[in-house]
């Protein structure tokens, strides 16, 4: 850990990589290796059966389901359904995971295709994720949590698939349980399925051109999620337009020049009854043929709506793609990115905000160098906390946010004479409790250096660092 205040280059904060974590050599959660547990199974004739994940009540967790729900939960492996079942019986054009659209080549980074219900068969899976910062390879044995004989919780419409009910088991256990899977948010889950670059957008106040940005995240296969505003009621309620308040949906289609959405409601059914609905005149007006093609009469949960009301009946709309391509207009842009490991540790470099003047100098400071012409929105900076609990129910998030200064050239740490003096040059619009809080920023060429903080002094936490800029503008 560096001295109080210490200003590091972003690139020499790197993480020193030991060869795993990255996509395609990811690390392995509790160290369980998936390739020595199956040759162990299958040697012996084995079912495996996760002891890091057993099939019991404490993997389900408390509060999902009801106690004599939970009393009654029976764990079955997926041939008690049919024989013989199957990961994946075909692959669609995209898949729907809870609230996440995927596309196929998503899909085949986080479900690995060398598994199946075969002759090697032994009731173990693996699927990655990433996790702040890294990937993570994760196993689980296939007995999946049923009541009567029925999957409780996401199954396929296939009754002989069976890999969203097994992904769902994976990413409970990285979350702690069934439970604390429950307690995240789509954009947390977009994050932990891509690794991507995540963009959240307050509808309230959108960005200019928030047309334009949806349009490329929809060509570049970028994936959408939206909620609508919280009732009255912390229960879910629906709403006489259709839409059930305090939700998350799925933007699953973006069609030009009329500026219209494709949404898709994850409990699927329950649709949007406005202008564009299933059953409005509105569709009178458009030829047979885009009729056909677009329209579904059925209570599927998908359904149309115009960008104008969308933007008044939902209140944000978080944009994950597994690259940066969709923030710019050029698409022939190159960004690059960087990305540090720090840590605030109250008494030391847990400064706070500039609130605390006497303080504030004490955080990790990270020095960044921009290059080449300025452009606009050229630097998308992420701030990141890790929890330092595995359960999600258990984790409390501090408000965080960061603050950007231009400097001239400067050997070691800025003391608080300095910050007495300068103003920052961008910020975050506030300090949020949320997992992310990130800022695409329009800066010109020069130095500047980059201070993470928690809203409070002396508040502890570790976290990530993520800055994306254009090759012109270089990190």
């Amino acid at each position: 850990m560096p001295p109080p205040g210490a200003c590091l280059s972003i690139m020499e904060a790197r993480q020193r990589r030991d060869g795993f974590g990255h996509a395609c050599c990811p690390g392995r959660l509790f160290g369980q290796d998936f390739r020595q547990l199956k040759e162990f199974c299958v040697g012996r004739r084995l079912k495996f059966i996760d002891d890091m994940f057993p099939p019991d009540s404490k993997s389900i967790g408390q509060g999902v389901l009801s106690p004599s729900d939970l009393a009654r939960v029976v764990w079955l492996r997926p041939a008690f359904w049919v024989r013989p079942p199957f990961l994946l019986y075909a692959v669609p054009s995209d898949f729907l995971v809870t609230s996440l659209t995927f596309q196929d080549q998503i899909l085949q980074q986080v479900v690995p295709q060398e598994q199946d219900f075969d002759e090697n068969y032994c009731g173990l899976f693996h699927f990655r994720f990433w996790r702040f910062g890294k990937w993570v390879d994760v196993v689980i044995d296939d007995k999946l949590p049923t009541i009567n004989g029925s999957l409780i919780f996401v199954h396929s419409k296939k009754q002989n698939e069976f890999w969203p009910a097994l992904l769902e088991k994976a990413y409970a256990k990285v979350c702690g349980s069934y439970t604390d899977m429950n307690a995240g948010t789509p954009a947390e889950a977009m994050m932990d399925f891509t690794g991507g670059v995540h963009m959240s957008i307050q509808l309230s106040d959108p960005p200019p051109d928030l047309w334009g940005l949806m349009s490329r995240a929809g060509n570049f296969s970028a994936l959408l999620s939206c909620s609508t505003p919280q009732g009255e009621s912390s229960s879910l309620t629906l709403s006489p337009n259709g839409l059930v308040q305090g939700h998350a949906y799925t933007v699953t289609g973006v069609v030009q020049p009329v500026k219209m959405l494709r949404l898709w409601n994850p409990w699927g059914k329950g649709e949007w009854n406005g202008d564009w609905s299933d059953r409005s005149s509105l569709w009178q007006t458009v030829s047979s043929q885009d009729r056909e093609k677009c329209l579904s009469v059925v209570d599927d949960g998908e359904f149309w709506m115009t960008l104008e009301d969308f933007s008044k009946f939902f209140t944000d709309l978080d944009i994950c793609g597994l690259n940066p391509n969709f923030l710019d207009e050029d698409s022939s842009s190159q960004w690059t990115t960087s990305v540090a490991e720090g840590r605030w540790v109250a008494g030391t470099t847990a400064g706070g905000c500039m609130n605390y003047k006497d303080s504030f100098w004490t955080n990790p400071q990270y020095r960044v160098k921009l290059c080449g012409e300025k452009a606009e929105k050229n630097i998308l900076v992420s701030l990141m906390q890790k929890p330092d609990k595995r359960n999600r129910h258990l984790v409390q998030n501090l408000h965080i946010g960061f603050s950007i200064f231009q400097h001239r050239a400067h050997r070691g740490k800025f003391t608080a004479s300095f910050f007495s003096s300068q103003q920052p040059v961008a910020q975050t619009k506030t300090f949020m409790n949320a997992r992310e809080v990130m800022e695409l920023l329009t800066l010109k060429p020069g130095d500047y250096m980059i201070v993470p903080s928690t809203f409070h002094p002396n508040e502890t936490a570790s976290f990530l660092l993520t800055i994306l800029s254009k090759t012109e503008t270089r990190c």
